[in-house]
């Protein structure tokens, strides 16, 4: 008897059946410093960082500007 699949974790439009701590990576990781380091400066020069980073910082901040928005929800 097969069992059905439980969410573990959900926010917002987000869920998972997996623990997510399992799918942070060291390049996840990695991309969240350069975020947070891009934050503390100013927010400016993406076109000098690799092109991937650049992606991620751009994901992560239209993700923390759409919490903001939504109220944390």
């Amino acid at each position: 008897m097969d069992t059905p699949e439980r969410v573990v974790w959900a926010k917002g439009k987000c869920s998972t059946t997996t623990c997510p701590t399992s799918l942070i990576t060291a390049q996840s990781l990695a991309w969240l410093e350069h975020y947070f380091a891009w934050r503390l400066s100013g927010g400016r020069d993406l076109a000098r960082l690799e092109a991937r980073t650049a992606d991620a910082i751009c994901v992560l901040e239209n993700e923390v500007r759409s919490e903001g928005n939504h109220g944390g929800r």
